[in-house]
């Protein structure tokens, strides 16, 4: 692959700080370990910086040989790991029990700082780039959090890019798309407090377990009723709770737990809506009292036009036009990386990191798997999409 030579040239050095990240996880705005690591870079190379936004957050600046261009490009990378036992058998596994680098944080970090690196020595740019190293994505919030501590305000930029690995597509193919490419993310818990007893007399009872499993089957038709079929939506039920761990007792509260996920925001409140609707009446009708606290959690990744564009410019100098699915189809997961595309253009792409013929493979195990490893083979891939992004938007002639 036509990766940027000096990148591919430290890939082994680059590889080394990924996996001292990946023995060291913590997860969300308790990154110490990892923000440490990129300030002693980028303290380095000679980068200035901003550290503490968002509590362990950094932003790093570099500017091009020339700044008359007025353009500013912001990068981001992803610095938290997962709550998850790690059972990936490496050689360079978590050191932190309970807790493991199981989507490729770790090698987003490192990615990052080896485009920091490039573009700090040759600075082939006329404009601003700026380095966003950003905490707590894994259900944290992190991008709002340091939109709402002043990110744009204090470094504005222009544009904001940032990747992802992909354990589904095999090293050397990259994807994205204009438009919904990753969907929002909601969660809601649902308490319905009923009247407990003994489970030979029910007829004394509100039995919660009951109205419980009535919601859950009147839940999974909102989709299907409610939402028009050519949209894109998921309700699920993920826990449900009730009982007492008696076989002889009915308890008197149940709890149910799900996510909400869909491209429309328009449909993201109708659900809601009708989740309240539903919760409502079927707890009237049995005579139980209910509630619901729902988060609107993290926004739809929405590609805007002008970011793919200069996405997939850069990429056809990285992986070649032939390795580029510019029009991929969208997932139903979820990135806080949308936050920023609600501020500003840019565009989300995937690298792919699957090892064809090795089924075995940490690297191409799911993301948020025990058994899941980055793989190092796509850091060049990674960085010099970086660099060619931010040369390509910001030229030094022309």
């Amino acid at each position: 692959m036509p990766v940027i030579n000096s990148i591919a040239n430290d890939k082994d050095e680059v590889a080394a700080w990924r996996q001292e990240l990946h023995q060291n996880p913590q997860t969300c705005y308790e990154e110490e370990f990892a923000s440490a690591f990129v300030k002693k870079k980028l303290t380095e190379w000679g980068i200035p910086f901003k550290e503490n936004i968002a509590k362990t957050g950094v932003v790093a600046t570099i500017e091009g040989q020339k700044t008359d261009s007025g353009k500013r490009i912001g990068l981001r990378a992803d610095m938290d790991a997962l709550d998850i036992i790690e059972k990936s058998g490496v050689a360079h596994a978590s050191k932190n029990p309970g807790k493991m680098h199981a989507c490729g944080h770790d090698g987003h970090t490192a990615t990052l700082l080896g485009a920091a690196k490039y573009l700090s020595e040759n600075r082939n740019f006329n404009g601003t780039v700026h380095l966003i190293f950003q905490p707590a994505e894994e259900g944290g919030r992190g991008a709002h959090k340091m939109i709402e501590e002043g990110l744009f305000k204090d470094f504005p930029c222009d544009a904001v890019y940032g990747l992802h690995n992909w354990p589904w597509m095999p090293v050397g193919k990259v994807a994205t798309r204009v438009g919904p490419l990753l969907a929002s993310v909601d969660e809601f818990e649902i308490t319905i407090t009923g009247v407990g007893g003994h489970a030979a007399m029910p007829h004394q009872t509100n039995d919660p377990a009951i109205i419980a499993s009535q919601l859950v089957m009147g839940l999974q038709s909102i989709v299907s009723r409610n939402v028009d079929p050519v949209e894109t939506a998921v309700l699920s039920i993920t826990n449900m709770n009730v009982g007492t761990g008696a076989f002889n007792i009915i308890g008197d509260v149940a709890k149910l737990s799900g996510t909400v996920r869909t491209f429309n925001n328009d449909i993201r409140h109708k659900i809601k809506k009708r989740i309240e609707d539903m919760l409502e009446y079927t707890c009237k009708a049995y005579g139980a009292e209910c509630h619901m606290d729902y988060d609107f959690n993290i926004d739809a990744t929405i590609n805007t036009p002008d970011g793919v564009v200069a996405a997939v410019e850069a990429l056809k100098e990285v992986v070649g036009e032939e390795n580029i699915d510019a029009d991929c189809a969208p997932c139903m997961g979820g990135e806080d990386f949308g936050a920023y595309l609600t501020e500003k253009p840019g565009a989300f792409i995937f690298v792919g990191q699957g090892v064809e013929g090795d089924e075995k493979s940490p690297h191409n195990h799911g993301l948020h798997s025990p058994y899941y490893d980055f793989n190092d083979d796509i850091i060049p891939v990674g960085a010099s999409f970086f660099a060619r992004v931010v040369e390509k938007s910001m030229p030094l002639e022309g």
